[in-house]
């Protein structure tokens, strides 16, 4: 297993992915300085909490179908994590978040609104490195950001009259999520002169493991007795957001659940009480069926790889399937 968590690497390849990676890292840390000392410090609090630099990951990964990593390729890689770090200061403040990678929240540390001006500064700084790369990459992040905004407001305004909650929900899991993710993939075939039949393909493959990525944390987020993940557990609980495993033990005809659905039809405020639904939730059938709708996920995510040739990369992405499964236990 290669320190990425991605089975199978070569050395080579994986010193390939490491040298980007490093890369990518010092455009973040060199693009958000400014000339306010505050603003340096807020926007680099989640910087160096660390974090998966999945898209960036993927941006490499994607570069690595086409003739490889270059300049513009490390700056698409960054605009992909400052993007993602925005809105994860926006996130913990609709979230009232206590924590975001292992370490006190931003709106916890500093309030609500030095977290979300943070995450418009980190936007800020997105677009200036976006700038550079031409208005075929401004019009995909604006696009994307689009994307990223709808998912959010569907996510808060809920499913409509005769909508399917599920249906919804992947939905909004692709828009929030997937969608970012899918242009990570792009943005590194796009920038190392892969074909258009390659790059489709990469969008495809990388909109269905963001979706993939979101339904395990889903899970992880009920499964895991511990702050692994970084964020604390039973979050979305607490605000009454639905979730994989939530919206599968809704649909229960069983008069036994009446009790875990009520407490699931809005936010939970005493911890008493969410931690009573989290063990519910662990010994009903809705984690095995959510595991199955992963599983499910996981293996369109595969199949839409299929156009690409057999190698090292290719195979690599295959394995990103395979993590996502490996990650729920």
């Amino acid at each position: 297993m290669s320190k990425f968590g991605i089975p199978s690497l070569s050395p080579d390849l994986e010193a390939v992915i490491a040298s980007g990676l490093s890369d990518t890292e010092k455009i973040l840390n060199e693009r958000i300085e400014g000339k306010y000392l505050f603003a340096n410090e807020t926007a680099r609090h989640l910087i160096v909490a660390g974090g998966k630099r999945f898209r960036p990951l993927i941006t490499i990964l994607g570069s690595l179908v086409g003739t490889g990593v270059n300049e513009r390729v490390i700056k698409a890689a960054a605009v992909c994590e400052l993007t993602h770090l925005a809105t994860l200061y926006h996130d913990d403040v609709m979230d009232e978040a206590p924590l975001r990678r292992g370490v006190e929240s931003a709106n916890s540390r500093w309030g609500n609104s030095v977290a979300i001006l943070t995450g418009d500064y980190l936007f800020a700084k997105m677009s200036q490195i976006l700038a550079e790369l031409g208005p075929e990459a401004v019009k995909l992040q604006a696009d994307t950001f689009e994307r990223l905004v709808i998912g959010q407001i569907l996510e808060t305004q809920g499913p409509g009259n005769g909508v399917d909650p599920l249906e919804h929900y992947l939905q909004v899991v692709a828009d929030k999520t997937g969608s970012l993710i899918a242009t990570s993939l792009r943005f590194g075939a796009m920038f190392s002169g892969c074909s258009k039949a390659e790059i489709e393909t990469l969008t495809e493959f990388g909109e269905k493991i963001g979706v993939a990525f979101q339904l395990a944390d889903d899970i992880i987020d009920i499964a895991s007795d511990s702050l692994d993940s970084g964020k604390t557990p039973g979050t979305d609980l607490r605000e009454g957001i639905p979730t994989l495993v939530t919206l599968n033990a809704m649909k229960s005809e069983d008069p036994k659940d009446a009790s875990l659905k009520l407490a699931l039809s809005g936010p939970i405020k005493s911890e008493e009480k969410v931690q009573w639904v989290i063990q519910e939730l662990r010994g009903h059938k809705c984690m095995a069926e959510s595991r199955t709708q992963l599983q499910t996920i996981a293996k369109e995510a595969r199949t839409a790889l299929g156009p690409l040739p057999i190698s090292e990369t290719s195979t690599a992405l295959y394995s990103l399937c395979d993590l996502v499964i490996d990650r729920i236990g």
